[in-house]
């Protein structure tokens, strides 16, 4: 049998198991790791500025394309403690990521040794496993472990911490040998797909919502072709957007509070029928469930069986990956249509076509400073169908879910349960890590992009090109407005003169020398007409130097974007479009 370092093996293990791409940082605990890493040659590793930072580059990565498992490594201590909040953000999202922490060894963990701390116990609630490995024979086992959980049920991150001595001692391991394990994943039976169409049946104005389970599944195909059988309009939810083309006559837009259309919000209110695959009902796109839920029948189809009824009881639920759910209804689907037994929807989706092509949210103003509706506008003229966007939180996201088009699985990528602040920069240098000939844009407010800046520096440095389209109102803009219920503005303005850029005209930080700084190009506008020009060059630029781009858009201070309490009482701040001309790159045009 070979012997070799626990180390050895386990790097041995990540090439068995597909990785061949690290974000993290080298430090004295987990050195080892990254000897054995050097040695063995064949994972790429990208060096970020912030162990936060490369959680998210992980969970960029592992977004970015089925199959792919992002790596994080970092060493003892604060390194652990700074992957946390990227654990949190994959777990609440379903994503796979791999985090390995260097330790103390084995005997002075209990005598606080210097960046001793127990991370297996912190990082427990935001993994599928945290493990502090202290047999060097175990590695291997909980290596193998750590991907089978990571790939089974409900997907999720696992945490790997590695005492000094434990990385050092040398097992027997054979590589040759190594064999994944089995991979469980739920499925529909018959008789629940049945049961399930039955239902569907059974209703006159049915929806299908797809979550991003469908997305996770690689399944997105077999939604839409599920929804061309049936005739079922769709509702993406945010993090299913794309799983459905936004130009396809089944989508009916998007529902909730915030990220979501007024034609979607006005469809599902018409519904009597909602099939939620892969989804989890979160409140911004249910809002109260008493609007949302009165007069629907739901059926509930998830991978995880305790997300039935987690936040309210369907009436009828199914334990399923979204794909194998999927498969067997289109099989039910099909058989019912040779019998003609499938009723024809063509009436009820065309009222849904009606409304998306009616009830539309104007884009087209002229003001300056820039109104930040006008930026979406441009970029869907400037960014194509292949465009991969990447956003996290704030009145920049929440208008692009308004906004924007997204055409495919995996071109919108979104932190979208934990929201930090921060996790744009970093995901998209993860997402072009895994994508690099891809056409990528970031998408963030200032205060986001001020988070973790620094890691532009890692695009630079390892030639990672990608748009950031920067908006700018030097405002905490979403806390500035749900600040609004409180009557106050309060500790959210972040404008100030700054001496050394007098010609950002009291905008606080200038992002374009930040930007240039950190081996970056970078460009500002002032005027809509200068947009669209703007996003063409950074196109251009990022294809000559091969680096981030930055393009910084100067926004009107306040700008209230559309929200409410409830689905049937969202607020509109804005006129709305009357005229082709005021939502020119819309879906479906008003006549």
């Amino acid at each position: 049998m070979p012997r070799m370092r626990a180390v050895d093996a386990a790097v041995a293990i990540l090439e068995k198991e597909g990785v061949d791409t690290a974000f993290g940082l080298p430090g004295a605990a987990i050195n080892p790791f990254y000897s054995a890493m050097r040695t063995h040659g064949g994972i790429r590793h990208i060096l970020a500025r912030h162990v936060e930072g490369a959680a998210h580059m992980a969970e960029g990565y592992t977004r970015a394309g089925a199959g792919n498992i992002g790596l994080c490594i970092g060493t003892s201590g604060p390194a652990g403690t700074d992957m946390i909040t990227g654990l949190y953000s994959a777990s609440a999202d379903s994503i796979p990521i791999l985090c390995i922490t260097g330790q103390a060894p084995v005997a002075r963990l209990h005598k606080e040794d210097f960046q001793a701390v127990d991370i297996a116990a912190i990082a427990a609630p935001v993994t599928k496993m945290a493990m502090t490995v202290l047999q060097p024979a175990q590695v291997p086992g909980a290596f193998q472990q750590a991907f089978h959980l990571m790939r089974s049920g409900r997907p999720g991150p696992v945490l790997l911490d590695l005492p000094f001595d434990v990385q050092m001692a040398e097992i027997e391991f054979d590589p040759d040998t190594y064999e994944r394990l089995p991979v469980y994943k739920p499925s529909a039976s018959r008789a629940q797909a049945a049961r399930a169409l039955d239902l569907l049946a059974a209703s006159e104005r049915p929806l299908i919502v797809a979550g991003g389970g469908i997305i996770n599944a690689d399944a997105s195909a077999l939604l839409v072709e599920f929804a061309e059988l049936t005739g079922v309009p769709v509702i993406p939810t945010l993090m299913g957007w794309g799983a459905i083309p936004d130009d396809h006559p089944l989508m009916a837009g998007m529902v909730g509070l915030q990220t979501s259309q007024r034609y979607g919000n006005a469809t599902m209110l018409a519904s009597d029928f909602v099939l939620g695959i892969g989804n989890r009902w979160a409140n911004r796109h249910t809002g109260g469930l008493d609007v949302y839920r009165a007069g629907r029948t739901f059926v509930h189809v998830d991978i995880e069986p305790t997300q039935i009824g987690r936040v309210f009881a369907p009436d009828y639920g199914i334990v399923s990956d979204a794909k194998a759910a999927l498969e067997i209804f289109l099989e039910v689907a099909r058989e019912r249509q040779t019998e003609g037994r499938l009723a024809n929807r063509e009436e009820w989706a065309r009222e849904c076509q009606e409304r998306k092509r009616t009830m539309l949210r104007r884009t087209h103003f002229d003001d300056v400073p820039v109104k930040p509706q006008r930026v979406y506008e441009e970029m869907n003229k400037a960014f194509g169908p292949q465009t991969r966007y990447v956003s996290t939180i704030g009145l920049s996201q929440i208008a692009a879910g308004q906004f924007l088009h997204v055409y495919r699985p995996r071109h919108w990528i979104n932190a979208g349960q934990a929201g930090p602040l921060g996790w744009t920069i970093p995901a998209a240098i993860g997402v072009t890590a895994a994508d690099p000939e891809g056409s990528v844009v970031a998408l963030t407010g200032d205060y986001d992009f001020q988070f973790m800046m620094e890691e532009l520096a890692v695009g630079a440095q390892f030639r990672l090109p990608f748009i950031h389209v920067l908006v700018n109102n030097a405002y905490l803009g979403l806390i500035r407005q749900s600040q609004r219920g409180f009557d106050m503005d309060y500790c959210v303005q972040l404008s100030f003169d700054n001496i050394n850029s007098p010609e950002v005209n009291g905008y606080g930080v200038d992002h374009v020398k930040v930007a240039e700084a950190l081996g970056c190009k970078a460009l500002r506008v002032f005027e809509p007409s200068d947009i669209l020009p703007a996003l063409q060059e950074a196109q251009k630029m990022t294809a000559e130097h091969r680096v981030p781009v930055v393009v910084e858009i100067i926004l009107e201070r306040v700008t209230n974007i559309s929200m409410g309490t409830e689905i049937d009482n969202v607020v509109e701040f804005e006129e709305l479009a009357i005229s082709p001309e005021d939502a020119p790159t819309a879906i479906a045009l008003l006549d």
